[in-house]
């Protein structure tokens, strides 16, 4: 296995990843709580652990990926509660949806979802051993974590206590040994579920539950956990805490990944802000495979910027891609040849792009990188086509053959094009509307033969308005619906 890179949050440099068995890579990513639809925000760790979940399998790595849903929370009781119905059914509706919305955007199953409801039992005997092990501390029924007993609260933000305790908003409550205290368990209150427990009636608080549901399903420490960077402090903070706290294992987690935030037209995503995207509101306007492809377009640490500009733009840069998917296809079905000196030369910058490719994954998962080569391949692949066919001559079919299977590679690793292309009309959806495109390519063309170019160019522009892009070849006039 060649060596890959990742920017580690906790020590704040790129490291070789070394796994904690040969072989294997066991991931854990924050998920959702389901007190609603998904929207872009929790769209981008999704699809950027997908593509890092690929690359490792790609590199031969045996990967467990766990990611839960946190359907014990304030904001799905308060859900439920305002529309009179229990908190799971408020719970069930949105995982069907988050699971609808991430299909769509080609996202693979992890291999385990656990939900905070059925892991009560383990989250108890999770405090039980802070308690036991002097971390935790009971009041009134409320369990508290005391932040300076661990030596190492802060480092993952690089934050120390008194800094946080000066700029964090906490909840005030003088019961806390001290203001960053946070709550392991919550007594129960009128109106939330409850379940039974040493201390009395009540339900897990919100960081203990990714420590226990880590821990038990990959181990008391493991390779790789990972969400968005708003969650590095408290949420990830308190994870390392209570996970060492308990185990007295550390590092709890050796590789610490954080995709940066997402902007819109360059301020912060917030509800407050009225600029809070769903993904089901996005899809009525773009394609799932545009927005995928404009999350990975962004090196995942960086922050992206979300505007109907920058999805336009991802959509005509797939759509190159796609183009050279179909002009490779052409290739495939010509006869073949041996290679010619020019060939020979080409079959080696292919495995240059591939390489270049991969190294560019290989650093931090630089998939804003490995794309830009995907784009230098396409153009070879339009380069060649475009030669054989001027000069009537056959494909080398072995070169025809490395442009198909580098091609295919690096489209499964990034998660795009990965279905075989459908016909133009089956893109345009309604065969009326094909039939119509059809009519007004047959006048265009019948334009340009009486040399009316400036009525051939009009409606080539008319078509281009509602998203039909034509290309003229050798073979007649193709199009395509963006």
């Amino acid at each position: 296995m060649m060596s890959i890179k990742v920017y580690n949050t906790l020590t704040k440099q790129k490291e070789e990843f070394v796994p904690i068995h040969p072989g294997k890579a066991n991931i854990y990513v924050c998920g959702v709580t389901p007190y609603n639809h998904p929207h872009v925000g929790n769209a981008r760790p999704f699809v950027t652990w997908d593509v890092i979940r690929r690359f490792l399998e790609h590199e031969g790595y045996d990967v467990t990926h766990v990611q839960n849903f946190t359907d014990v929370d304030d904001k799905i009781i308060n859900t439920a509660n305002k529309e009179g119905v229990q908190w799971y059914d408020i719970c069930n509706r949105y995982i069907d949806s988050y699971f609808e919305v991430m299909d769509k955007l080609n996202v693979r199953r992890a291999h385990v979802y656990p939900r905070v409801s059925e892991h009560i039992d383990d989250i108890i005997k999770t405090v039980q051993c802070l308690v036991d092990n002097g971390y935790g501390y009971v009041v009134d029924g409320d369990v508290f974590y005391s932040v300076e007993k661990f030596k190492y609260y802060g480092q993952l933000s690089g934050r120390n206590i008194e800094d946080m305790m000066a700029g964090a908003r906490v909840d005030v409550d003088d019961r806390k040994h001290n203001p960053m205290d946070f709550a392991l368990w919550k007594s129960a209150k009128p109106g939330e579920p409850a379940w039974e427990s040493p201390w009395g009636p009540g339900r897990p608080g919100w960081h203990i539950e990714c420590s226990t549901m880590s821990m038990k399903y990959l181990g008391e420490t493991f390779d790789f956990h990972g969400g968005g960077s708003d969650l590095i402090f408290p949420h990830h903070e308190n994870e390392i805490a209570q996970s060492e706290g308990c185990t007295g294992i550390h590092p709890f987690v050796h590789y610490w990944l954080h995709n940066g935030f997402i902007t819109v037209n360059e301020e912060k995503m917030s509800k407050s802000l009225g600029n809070f995207f769903m993904v089901i509101d996005i899809l009525e306007h773009y394609d799932p495979e545009t927005l995928r492809f404009f999350i990975v377009s962004t090196h995942y640490r960086s922050p992206l910027d979300f505007s109907d500009a920058r999805l336009t733009e991802a959509q005509k840069s797939l759509a190159r891609l796609r183009q050279a998917q179909e002009t490779l296809g052409e290739l495939s079905e010509m006869l073949s040849a041996g290679p010619t000196a020019e060939s020979l030369a080409l079959r080696e910058k292919v495995k240059e792009l591939r390489e270049a490719f991969m190294e560019a994954m290989r650093d931090d998962f630089n998939t804003a990188l490995a794309i830009s080569h995907m784009f230098a391949l396409a153009k070879e692949i339009n380069i060649y086509h475009k030669a054989v066919v001027d000069a009537g001559i056959k494909p080398d079919g072995k070169l025809v053959a490395m442009f198909n299977d580098v091609f295919a590679e690096t489209c499964s690793i990034i998660g795009v094009l990965e279905k075989t292309a459908a016909p133009a009309a089956e893109e345009a959806g309604d065969s009326k509307e094909a039939e119509l495109v059809e009519m007004l390519i047959a006048m265009r063309q019948d334009a340009r033969k009486n040399k009316n170019y400036a009525l051939a160019d009009e409606l080539r522009n008319k078509l281009n308005e509602i998203g039909i892009v034509l290309q003229d070849t050798p073979q007649g006039v193709k199009w395509s619906k963006q």
